[in-house]
């Protein structure tokens, strides 16, 4: 489908779903985003849904200002896959000891390494930037300079919720290894230190909703901001690196005889912010749930722990300011989906995937999703698919 435009305050709300589909909640979210003085474009993706003060599944574009809130609490949270030489004749027919031995080398949830990853040892790790990275730390917000430390060694885990590590197959046989996350908890609590110094600002005084105050350009707090922010997008992409490199660690291991060799990777951020220019104005544009999926560009659209996910290759569409949706999208709360479902259901939804099928992860059941291809339909303007994969094991936190 192309796009659905309803009316908004400032700006037209352009929407990439059937606007009925989408619950009160999240339109009202989008409603009050379109009021923002500084807001100069607004797009909706398949995946939208209710989130803290701005929905998630949206692309904000805005002049001289941005809303921390509608980057997200976990900066810089995206994906990373890589094609590797190895097909599905090569897996085991029983695949718990490969799942044990990832989750032996990432730490999930709230674990962290032992001691921080040496990314030297880790083959062909770009550790180009590295040092540098560590020293700009000293410049970062005094509110979480004491948590260097667990920053350290919370780099190259996984977390928890929604974030995955994944072996999985393509049409063809291929194995695949795909992984999500952001910038673990230093991304965390950077965002909510700069969303609250924004929600005292004067100029957010009158916003129809707190959680969307903003910083402006040309001001202490807006340099300090995008300072923090961009080390913290740069977190989260060394956060997918080490853990894709430790990731494949494992495969060399014990797929010692097949000797598999692996293809360039993509990555992609999909809350973060880049500085970029439609229709004559340099903007900063923030996208939340949303990938970059300019001319050309490769993602990764991922569905659920037991549902397809997509490479896909942007097409370029301005009308989207060059983006697409990180994933399948909730329908329904985690709250909900645990009070909704059972063990059962999730070994259901879940047959034939190594994983989980706990109350532990009962949260992200297949059904607490919108149906991934559906999601892939309603944004055939925006990317095309390159590869369509499905999981074998499904590592969660």
């Amino acid at each position: 489908m192309s796009y659905v435009e309803v009316p908004g305050a400032k700006v037209p709300i352009r929407i990439w779903t059937d606007p009925a589909s989408i619950d009160d909640g999240a339109m009202r979210q989008l409603h009050n985003v379109a009021t923002l003085p500084w807001i100069k474009g607004l797009a909706v993706m398949p995946d939208v849904h209710y989130g803290k003060g701005a929905t998630v599944g949206s692309v904000i574009a805005m002049k001289g200002a941005v809303c921390p809130a509608a980057v997200g609490v976990d900066i810089g949270c995206g994906m990373s896959a890589v094609k590797t030489s190895l097909t599905a004749n090569d897996l085991p027919g029983d695949l718990s000891r490969l799942r044990s031995k990832i989750e032996q080398a990432i730490p999930v949830g709230r674990g962290m390494h032992d001691d921080p990853v040496d990314p030297g040892r880790l083959h062909g790790f770009p550790t180009a930037g590295w040092e540098d990275f560590w020293g700009r730390f000293e410049g970062v917000a005094d509110a979480v300079k004491f948590r260097e430390g667990r920053a350290a060694k919370q780099m190259g885990t996984l977390g928890s919720g929604n974030h995955m590590v994944e072996v999985c197959t393509d049409e063809v046989g291929s194995v695949w290894l795909m992984l999500h996350s952001g910038s673990r908890n230093i991304g965390k609590e950077l965002a909510e230190h700069h969303i609250g110094v924004a929600q005292r600002l004067p100029h957010n005084q009158g916003l129809v909703d707190r959680d969307l105050a903003v910083f402006v350009s040309d001001t202490p707090q807006m340099a300090s901001y995008r300072n923090d922010l961009y080390w913290a997008q740069e977190y989260a992409k060394y956060n997918r690196a080490i853990m894709m490199g430790l990731l494949k660690g494992v495969i060399r291991r014990e797929f010692k005889k097949a000797n598999p060799a692996f293809e360039q990777e993509t990555s992609c951020h999909h809350n973060y912010v880049a500085e970029e220019r439609y229709e004559g104005m340099d903007l900063l544009v923030t996208r939340k749930g949303a990938i970059r999926a300019g001319s050309g560009e490769y993602g990764i659209i991922p569905g659920s722990m037991g549902t397809s996910s997509y490479i896909v290759k942007g097409l370029g569409n301005e009308k989207a300011f060059n983006s697409a949706s990180h994933g399948a999208g909730r329908r329904m709360s985690r709250s909900a989906a645990k009070r909704r479902f059972t063990t059962r259901d999730l070994e259901e939804q879940t047959r034939g995937v190594e994983c989980r099928k706990d109350t532990g992860v009962l949260d992200e059941i297949p059904a607490a999703y919108k149906p991934i291809e559906q999601v892939m339909e309603q944004q055939r303007d925006l990317v095309e698919v390159v590869a369509k994969l499905k999981q074998v094991i499904c590592v969660k936190g």
